[in-house]
């Protein structure tokens, strides 16, 4: 191992590494893994994985200690006093890693996924470290006995880690990561697969070999000394793609594509123009991620033409230092630099790469909008999965964006003010709706307004989690005063139905009750359905809530018809014309109403009045005939001693137990279910229409938003009819 560190780096400290490897071996003394074989072996060859990529000294030393404080008594300090504060340092920040993977799966990707994303933001080291001794725990996972405890490091090896990989530019860890960890989640689509390479390998193997010698003629004869070789798609990248496109294994047309390595950039667009001068390109297969480097640093060209004998040809145009950062990442970055061997940051920007932890970043900026776990997963995944897009901001500033962004995504990517005001979007000069998709080269300007205003459904415009996850913040931001509005109200109501004020009552006893902080935690409990009216009325006042049902019971009548008069007033009634509270609408005492007089009799007196909410649909038929409307307000009457219907439309998750939870919901916000029909019943949700007896619009208002409480209520609106 020292060797190879020195065929690299002649000046490493010989002494620390071996002062280290001793240190690893006396530690872990009779520790065995799995496989049986002494625990030592594991980290020399987690050190060993990384001689590969040249990384320096200090890293190396990580590798070999990256498991002592974890598994041996030692501790953070003595490695510092052993070898360096440095080194102390990444340790434990490896270790920290390796301690979230100690919990319960469930809540490890969940709970954990953030600590875990601000670990490895500091130094990009403790990943690389900790993605070689993934590397080498999968290279060894098959000796792990527990069918399911292998199919689980498995699919998280390729949701968390194969994806930090590529982040970081690491495609052959990636892919190797991808690899191992299919063997173990779908070994037989990969067995499938592996058949099928091995049957093309027969079958085009001699092709394959024909047409690297037509390309390097080619190259050779316009005086471009290139090297010219074809390589094989992996089965896991094959496995998706059959996924993604939902082709068939004969349909696809890369599954070799072949790599050309020259000299110079200027070399790469003279190859270029070598090989479409040869052979006729693909449209819309061709792309510059030389100009406009990948977000993980990927330099190169691609472009499908139709090759010698017909083959449909990928092609990828490089040279020998962008295959190297491509295929090693940041990696490929360590050098000599002020005499030491380290991470050159400076030297990669100067080559047009950007600092490896700038994705990584982004996840944090995510993590820091909080939310809840899955959220937090999905958001990361997202980030870290989709493909990239570039465009440009008015002043000519490059953004990528993933693949499929939308205007919002733009504009939480510049910044999140710029997401939280954006009222509109102007492309390439142009008005576009906010659901437009951006392509390669789109010029946005984000046209925004005065104040933040962040609707729910915003999160159907957009993919990346950054702004997905500043949407979701905005929103609970404002539903927290939503909620605090809706519970002062609620008691504010019960205490006086009870002839009792709020402002007179000591809100210390229920508090102490509940054990709440406060005014506002109260009116949040309340408000999120914690903690019902009827419990805070009880507390301050025993007995009383009874009466209160009791009351309320007797004095409450249903509207309706005959007594329309005693609910409704306004201009032009005259006397003996009946009221018709509309079907169309069903209009509730708090509701803007208006008249519109019926033709269908001869005379007034037997066509009578419709009764409509301001916003009825219906209203439009009568946009022409002003002589019809009739202005309409409600009576105190009907504010205060009726009880109207109105229809809740509501998206409900199937489960055990849900209906039980929204009627017990509504029922401690007084209201009173008379008819529920589900519909559209799938395997996960299903759509009810609930009618309920409420006092007022604000009554149903406050019902709606206590549904939205539940957690297992998608969307609640009211139904006309």
């Amino acid at each position: 191992m020292i060797e190879r560190v020195h065929a690299y780096d002649p000046t490493a400290d010989e002494a620390l590494l071996n002062r280290a490897y001793v240190f690893a071996m006396r530690m872990h003394g009779s520790q065995t893994r799995a496989s049986g074989d002494p625990y030592y072996a594991h980290p020399i060859e987690v050190a060993g994985i990384l001689t590969e990529y040249r990384l320096d000294t200090a890293t190396i030393v990580t590798a070999l200690l990256h498991d002592v404080i974890e598994d041996t008594p030692v501790t953070k300090d003595e490695i510092g006093k052993l070898f360096g504060e440095e080194i102390a340092e990444l340790v434990e920040g490896v270790t920290k890693l390796s301690k979230l993977e100690l919990q319960a799966e469930h809540t490890r990707q969940a709970e954990n996924l953030r600590k875990f994303i601000l670990a490895i933001s500091k130094d990009v080291r403790v990943l690389l470290v900790k993605l070689a001794d993934r590397l080498h725990n999968m290279r060894t996972l098959h000796f792990i006995k527990n069918q399911a405890k292998r199919e689980r490091i498995a699919r998280e090896t390729r949701d968390i880690y194969a994806p930090l990989a590529r982040n970081i530019g690491c495609h052959r860890i990636c892919t190797e990561l991808e690899e191992l960890s299919f063997q173990h989640t779908n070994p037989v689509a990969r067995d499938a697969i592996v058949r099928r390479l091995d049957a093309l390998r027969v079958e085009q193997g001699g092709a394959v070999a024909l047409v690297t010698q037509e390309i390097l003629a080619r190259l050779e004869s316009s005086n471009l000394p290139a090297r010219v070789f074809g390589r094989e798609k992996s089965p896991y990248s094959i496995w998706r793609k059959l996924q993604r496109k939902s082709i068939g294994f004969s349909q696809m047309s890369d599954i070799y594509a072949f790599r050309v390595i020259v000299d110079s950039e200027e070399d790469c667009y003279r190859a270029l123009g070598v090989v479409h001068r040869a052979w006729s390109s693909v449209p819309d297969r061709f792309k510059d991620f030389i100009s406009t480097p990948k977000r993980n640093n990927y330099r190169s060209l691609h472009t499908t033409v139709v090759g010698p004998r017909g083959m449909r040809i990928e092609m990828q145009i490089r040279t020998e230092s962008m295959d190297r950062v491509n295929e090693e990442g940041v990696a490929a970055h360590f050098r000599y630099k002020d005499a030491s061997y380290g991470l050159d940051l400076e030297g990669m920007e100067a080559a047009g790469g950007r600092d490896p932890l700038a994705n990584l970043r982004q996840l944090v900026q995510v993590l820091e909008h909080g939310g809840d776990s899955e959220e937090l997963v999905e958001h990361a995944k997202l980030e870290m999965f989709l493909d990239q897009v570039f465009v440009f901001t008015p002043k000519g500033k490059l953004v990528s964006l993933p693949r499929g962004a939308m205007p919002l995504d733009f504009a939480y990517a510049v910044h999140t003010s710029v997401g939280d005001t954006c009222i509109g979007v102007k492309i390439n000069g142009e008005l576009k709706p906010l659901r437009t998709i951006l392509t390669n080269g789109d010029v946005v300007e984000v046209i925004r307004g005065s104040k933040p205003v962040v609707p729910p459904d915003w999160r159907s415009l957009t993919v990346t989690g950054r702004a997905r996850s500043a949407i979701r913040r905005h929103i609970r931001q404002t539903e927290k005063e939503e909620f605090l509005r809706l519970g002062r109200v609620s008691v504010e109501q019960i205490f006086e139905r009870a002839g009792k004020n709020l402002k007179d009552v000591s809100l210390r006893p229920i508090l102490e009750r509940f054990a709440l902080e406060g005014e506002e935690a109260l009116f949040d409990a309340v408000g999120r359905g914690r903690v019902t009216p009827s419990q805070v009325l009880e507390t301050a006042f025993p007995g009383m809530v009874d009466a209160d049902r009791e009351a309320a019971t007797a004095r409450r009548k249903i509207e309706g018809g005959k007594g329309a008069r005693l609910y409704v007033r306004g201009g032009g009634l005259t006397p003996g014309v009946s009221l018709h509270f509309a079907h169309c609408c069903s209009p509730v005492p708090g509701d803007r109403i208006v008249g519109i007089l019926r033709e269908d009799g001869a005379k007034e007196q037997d066509g009578g009045l419709d009764v409509h909410t301001i916003d009825c649909p219906k209203l439009a038929e009568y946009e022409e005939r002003e002589d019809l409307w009739r202005d309409l307000n409600w009576t105190p009457e009907a504010e205060r001693d009726t009880v109207s219907l109105a229809r809740l439309h509501a998206t409900i998750g199937n489960a055990p137990g849900v209906l039980g939870q929204v009627c017990t919901i509504i029922g401690e916000a007084g209201g009173n279910i008379v008819n529920l029909r589900m519909h559209h019943r799938q395997s996960d949700f299903f759509d009810t229409d609930i009618d309920v007896e409420v006092r007022d619009a604000k009554h149903l208002t406050n019902i709606s938003a206590a549904l939205r409480t539940c957690p297992s209520v998608e969307t609640v609106d009211r139904t006309r009819g």
